[in-house]
């Protein structure tokens, strides 16, 4: 493939500079204040000499005593180019200011114009202030300078860092430029920091950035690069003027291929390789913080695999993963901090009497947001921590409805989902017992609510577990049904007490006929085993009606009541 010749004003150096100077002054800017002092100082020449007098409320008022107001504004326009235009800006005032003096002196020495002398020594005072403000203005300038080279520079390496590559990103995106984000960590370094120290450790980081920045400066390169260290051992890079994917391969292969040749550092020897991760804008992302976020994804992907090749570009499938093992730690971590919390569902009879609550699970990252139990409960089923967010749940809830019906004497029902998991855990029944003794919630008043499937995964162990739980005088709700495989047979042999009718068969129960058919069969199934039925997901006054003609014994959902903090399910006791 041809090499493409790069301009040297698109290199790695001056990207650097470009993203580490303050916006400048536009040149026509220059130009303007020139403009305006040539033309305050010629009508000042002009009025100084005018015998003209205007006369203004009966007063004489001489036109040459403007000339005082011309000639200031005119040295506001010197001063302003010193200001904001720096060397050039003061070179351009002394010129100016100078060239002045002969003509003045000719004036007064051969026109005998004696007000020129005024002139001349204001001249001298906006030379004197231009200087002043010249060297002032430079040594802030100076200073600014290195303060910004400072806070966009990695002071181990001498490389742009995290707020540098953020700039310039920030600035292609403003741009609509397109790009690369290549996030790269360098695999098992913290061995060499182990092993050999941190003082090592940084004279490898400093010899991998200078091979990497000697690509990333070249000049006949096919693409533009811009090489960034965060921190640590990772980097990130910026591609550029690439025309395809396997151009954007071929440039981060060249990283690679620089870092695992060997390294001597004070007569030893090392060998290193790195992981890279990528994400293009505006293809994947289009914001610098959702890029780099992707493009550690892929990274972290590639470095936790097996794969011989270290590179790999983010797609969607790999952001679910990540999201799956984000939801995973905040998981872990309100088990550890016991944060797991529940809401409380009211359940009613047709007639709209309490019959009792559903406990649901709730759980709040460390910042306090809530996340949705549709993130985290099949999070916490895949990774196998569902029983320990169903015992916290169950142990927490029973504390309070057990108090409430100690103090309030009520006859409500306390429905807790259980896993096949949990349920199926050689301690279930010792977590059950001593749930109910620590909470004197009456065993009549508990309702454990078990999925159809397990009646096809574990039919023999379940009927046992079941039967223990029947002993103790719990009831049993048979949860989602409808929505498995369960066969009738199944289902008679189970000593359940009650039926629950999954949301979904109620959002298209009245729209269509044989949707309606399909409920009112349930319900009639039910009713021959001798089963209660509650409906969830009653939202809509047509579904309650029809659930009433069809002979539902119990409903829930949003029509009459939606999840409850405690305290507010409290009150519906009483």
């Amino acid at each position: 493939m041809m090499k493409r010749k790069l301009s040297k004003t698109n290199h790695f150096a001056d990207t650097l500079n470009r993203v580490s100077v303050n916006k400048e002054v536009p040149k026509s800017a220059f130009f303007i204040l020139l403009l305006l002092f040539l033309i305050a100082n010629h009508i000042t020449r002009g009025l100084s000499r005018s015998p003209g007098v205007w006369i203004i409320n009966g007063r004489e008022f001489y036109l040459s005593s403007l000339a005082g107001v011309t000639a200031s504004l005119g040295n506001i326009c010197i001063l302003l180019l010193v200001i904001l235009f720096g060397k050039a800006g003061f070179i351009a005032t002394l010129i100016l200011l100078i060239v002045q003096f002969p003509s003045l002196l000719v004036s007064i020495l051969l026109g005998r114009n004696y007000a020129a002398v005024q002139g001349i020594f204001t001249n001298l005072l906006t030379i004197t202030a231009s200087v002043i403000i010249f060297l002032n203005h430079l040594r802030v300038v100076n200073y600014q300078k290195k303060m910004r080279e400072q806070a966009i520079t990695d002071q181990l390496t001498g490389i742009p860092n995290r707020f540098a590559c953020f700039e310039l990103m920030n600035d292609l995106i403003a741009k609509k430029e397109k790009f690369v984000l290549v996030s790269t960590d360098l695999n098992n370094f913290k061995s060499i920091n182990d092993t050999m120290g941190h003082a090592v450790g940084n004279k490898v980081l400093i010899e991998i950035c200078e091979r990497w920045k000697a690509i990333a400066s070249r000049e006949d390169a096919e693409t533009l690069d811009f090489l960034s260290r965060p921190g640590g051992d990772e980097f990130l890079l910026v591609i550029r003027a690439y025309q395809n994917e396997m151009d954007i391969q071929n440039a981060i292969r060249r990283y690679q291929n620089a870092l695992e040749q060997k390294i001597t550092i004070d007569d030893c020897d090392y060998f290193l390789n790195a992981s890279f991760g990528y994400a293009e804008y505006p293809a994947d992302a289009e914001t610098a913080i959702v890029l780099v976020s992707y493009a550690d994804t892929a990274m972290h992907e590639v470095k936790d695999s097996v794969k011989s090749d270290r590179i790999l570009r983010f797609t969607q499938d790999l952001a679910k993963i990540e999201k799956n093992l984000a939801t995973e730690r905040k998981i872990r971590n309100a088990l550890e901090q016991d944060s797991i919390f529940f809401y409380l569902q009211p359940q009613y009879d047709i007639d709209h009497k309490l019959r009792g609550f559903e406990a649901l699970a709730r759980m709040k990252d460390s910042e306090g947001n809530m996340v949705s139990p549709g993130e985290f409960i099949p999070v916490a089923e895949k990774i196998g921590l569902i029983d320990q967010v169903d015992l916290s749940v169950f142990r927490k809830s029973a504390m309070l409805l057990g108090k409430r019906i100690r103090e309030s004497s009520a006859d409500i029902t306390l429905s807790i989902n259980i896993s096949v998991r949990h349920l199926m855990k050689n301690n279930f029944m010792d977590e059950i017992r001593e749930i109910l003794e620590k909470s004197s919630l009456p065993p009549k008043n508990l309702e454990i609510e078990i999925t159809e499937s397990i009646m096809i995964d574990s039919i023999d162990k379940a009927l046992e577990v079941i039967g223990e739980i029947k002993k103790l005088g719990i009831k049993i709700a048979i949860d989602d049904f409808g929505t498995g495989y369960s066969s009738l047979s199944y289902l008679n042999k189970f000593p359940a007490d009650l039926l629950k009718v999954d949301k979904s068969f109620i959002d298209e129960m009245n729209s269509s006929e044989s949707s309606r058919q399909y409920v009112a069969t349930i319900i009639s199934i039910g009713h021959i085993m001798n089963l209660d039925v509650i409906s969830e997901g009653v939202e809509k006054p047509d579904q309650l009606e029809t659930l009433k003609e069809i002979g539902c014994d119990f409903i829930q959902g949003y029509i009459w009541g939606k999840p409850l903090p405690p305290e507010e399910a409290e009150k519906l006791v009483y």
